[in-house]
């Protein structure tokens, strides 16, 4: 599997080329936005690793962009240390995002983790769930509203699949990430809000008064309609 990264720092592109070449993944990187737009374009990676500060194109265009014109995960690197900033990725499709100084071993296991979430399920687990004029086929990793595809990114999809196989329950944030296999690591509880905040925007009639995904106020989220397979 391949990984772009994006990022101007040379030094970061190198240690983390070696790390993931290590793990067996393709690496290649870009120093700019526009490159790195241009090589996603080109190489379709597997995953893309973002920087937020970028020269030419600000890592969040690049992000916004990219989203516009495919579900490839995105993982953001913010040196920033405000939580909105490092949010606002989120808010724009990607993810997840680590906070320089990072750990490459974590980098890693984090974009391992991203991509696990990508690949089809096993035919024994592979089941269609269907809520009102939704449908989540977990093997072929889509969600259609009718004839009509809705694009959800990994993350999206993971914490949808989530609710949906636990109707009426309410669940924690920590038992979302649990289900969705996305890990427990420091902040990421947080960004389920972000994630609720997208799904919502993409499969409920009207996302000011959810219906489908409703808020239990002081634990999580609780999926409400009646779900078949």
């Amino acid at each position: 599997m391949k990984i772009l990264l994006v990022d101007d720092e040379m030094r970061i592109a190198q240690g983390l080329r070696r790390y993931f070449q290590n793990a067996g993944y393709d690496f290649e990187a870009a120093y700019d936005g526009p490159t790195g737009l241009a090589l996603a374009r080109q190489s379709k990676p597997d995953l893309v690793i973002l920087d937020l500060m970028l020269p030419g194109i600000d890592g969040l265009d690049v992000c916004r962009i990219l989203r516009s014109e495919s579900d490839v995960p995105i993982i953001m690197l913010t040196a920033r240390v405000e939580e909105m900033d490092r949010l606002i990725g989120l808010e724009l499709g990607a993810d997840d995002y680590v906070t320089k100084p990072f750990s490459p071993r974590e980098l890693v296991a984090r974009s391992r983790a991203v991509l696990r979430r990508t690949r089809p399920m096993p035919l024994a687990q592979s089941q269609t769930y269907h809520f009102g004029e939704i449908a989540l086929d977990v093997g072929g990793r889509r969600c259609m509203r009718g004839d009509e595809p809705i694009s959800l990114t990994p993350t999206e999809f993971a914490v949808l699949l989530a609710l949906v196989t636990h109707p009426g329950q309410a669940l924690t944030r920590m038992q979302i990430l649990e289900n969705a296999d996305l890990g427990a690591y420091d902040g990421l509880e947080r960004t389920v809000d972000v994630h609720i905040h997208n799904l919502r925007h993409k499969i409920e009639s009207n996302p000011a008064r959810p219906q489908l995904i409703q808020t239990v106020f002081g634990l999580g989220y609780r999926f409400t309609d009646q779900v078949t397979q």
